[in-house]
């Protein structure tokens, strides 16, 4: 029998993220935002469920170890280390030397990466940024981004301590919290962390706001996507994906 063979059901392209051990909310975003022909893959790295500078920073070499694990024979299109506050703790260029070093053909991103590159294309400069994290998170992630060019005029954290509580802060917190973090100068309000369920409110706000909302898992989802080269939009996760 002659076997016919077709690029498979991901034909369109393939997308490794490296987690964080104890994540429990990317996942599920990822899947939900993940158009039709897209493989999504996962990996994990070592981490406490202490969110904490130290903790962060000492990932650093588990995120190359975890990305060698995404589909080890063959290539992906884009891999993406999927932690915010990781990524300005650890930093973009270490993070992805660490990525390259465990996929090397593939487009490298990360979280922060994703978010600031949707704030430019959103050209909201200008931004309120609402968090889970410690104040010390907080205060290396407004100097990261201050330091690329945003002015961040508003910040506020919730000063939870522990991944596994950050994944049970009810969406109508969030939309609560996140509208009382924008500033009238603000041009687009962040919500910071893909632990948090933000992307179920994002319309809402949005509506509220009368401005963009972006979030950790949509921003991150969506460059993926366009860095593979998937141009794809849907109207139910905010103005980004409508628009861009």
């Amino acid at each position: 029998m002659k076997i016919e063979f077709d690029r498979g059901r991901h034909d369109r392209a393939k997308i490794g993220f490296v987690l964080l051990a104890m994540e429990q909310t990317i996942e599920d975003d990822m899947f939900r935002l993940c158009p039709p022909g897209v493989g999504i893959h996962f990996s994990r790295a070592p981490m406490t469920n202490r969110i904490s500078v130290a903790t962060l920073g000492a990932m650093a070499v588990g995120i190359g170890d975890a990305a060698t694990h995404l589909l080890p024979d063959e290539d992906l299109d884009v891999v993406c280390y999927a932690c915010t506050s990781g990524s300005v703790v650890i930093g973009e260029e270490r993070v992805f030397a660490e990525l390259k070093r465990g996929k090397p053909m593939a487009k490298t991103t990360c979280l922060i990466s994703s978010v600031m590159r949707a704030l430019k294309t959103l050209r909201a400069r200008r931004i309120a940024i609402a968090t889970p994290y410690l104040a010390e998170v907080n205060a290396i992630e407004k100097a990261y981004m201050a330091a690329r060019g945003f002015e961040i005029v508003n910040m506020q954290g919730l000063s939870i301590e522990n991944d596994a509580d950050m994944v049970k802060v009810a969406p109508r917190t969030i939309l609560e919290f996140a509208e009382s973090v924008d500033h009238p100068q603000a041009e687009a309000v962040f919500i910071s962390c893909g632990a948090l369920r933000s992307i179920d409110i994002i319309t809402e706000l949005e509506v509220r706001l009368g401005k963009p909302v972006i979030t950790s898992n949509q921003a991150m989802m969506w460059d993926c996507l366009r860095l593979a080269g998937v141009t794809d939009r849907r109207t139910d996760c905010g103005r980004l994906f409508q628009d861009h």
